[in-house]
């Protein structure tokens, strides 16, 4: 009865943190709706510097300019909310990890979602004009360009997952160095093949130019390497060579740690 007890208590702690995110990302978009034409604007302004005098984007649908817009203001939303949808959902499964974990784990999401954001931020200010102007730059004599809105939307959405991926490459080898998965010394061997890849990912992602593709493989490779370095220190500062460094818990500490999620779960209840 107890173990069910505490799985619907579980359930009903699920239920209410999401609610609790779905309500907070809501009540941030109806704020942001009413500016939503001046967001899908800002986000269309590295495009619009690039066009030449008296250049425009289209909508060759009907619907196009409103929903467009309203799209933007809901991922706009989402950005702005996102920390606290992450608070909720760490509180919820915090209880559930071991210390040493949650203070592995904390600093690694808060930091990720940092970068994710450095990540668009260098896409918007520095990647964009450099693309859309070589964009404009190689279009043929007599050819006006004028993109529409929504294959615009698409583009640098994916420009920015790009980037902001890219730009998490120092969390995942932190991650797979602490956790004893991979060697510190493996990362540095496989380092011609980050390099590889890195341009590989860059053709891929950007325009073809060789700009744009330097603009994308040489974060990667930069960020590949901090990750390597920080993961090198915080090893070493563990006491650690990175090789086979993870220890199970003593008898005495599991049952430490398994005393404190019980008194957890049963103060959520």
């Amino acid at each position: 009865m107890d173990s069910q007890q505490t799985f619907i208590s579980h359930l009903i702690e699920l239920r209410d943190r999401l609610l609790r995110a779905v309500v907070s990302w809501l009540v941030v978009f109806v704020c942001l709706f009413p500016f939503a034409n001046e967001l899908y604007a800002l986000l269309a302004q590295p495009m619009l510097d690039a066009l030449p005098t008296g250049g425009q984007m289209i909508a060759t649908e009907v619907v196009t300019p409103f929903f467009v817009p309203v799209k933007v203001a809901m991922m706009t939303a989402f950005l702005v909310t996102l920390p606290y949808i992450l608070y909720q959902a760490w509180a919820f499964i915090a209880p559930g990890l071991y210390s040493h974990e949650q203070k592995v784990i904390l600093p690694l999401v808060g930091a990720s979602v940092l970068l994710f954001f450095c990540g668009m931020a260098f896409a918007y200010f520095l990647v964009f004009p450099v693309v859309f102007g070589f964009v404009v730059g190689i279009a043929p004599v007599g050819v006006a360009v004028m993109t529409d809105i929504n294959k615009y939307l698409d583009f640098v959405l994916t420009l920015f997952i790009a980037f902001g991926l890219t730009f998490e490459v120092p969390i995942v080898v932190i991650a797979l160095a602490l956790m004893g998965m991979v060697e510190v010394s493996k990362f540095k061997e496989a380092r011609p093949y980050v390099i590889v890849g890195a341009f590989v990912i860059g053709a891929i992602f950007t325009p073809p130019d060789v700009i744009s593709q330097i603009m994308l493989a040489l974060p990667l490779w930069l960020l590949y390497e901090l990750g390597i370095f920080i993961a090198g220190l915080l090893v070493k500062r563990r006491g650690g060579t990175g090789e086979d460094d993870y220890k199970p818990l003593s008898d005495e500490e599991m049952d430490a740690e398994l005393d404190r999620i019980e008194e957890e779960s049963k103060r959520n209840v």
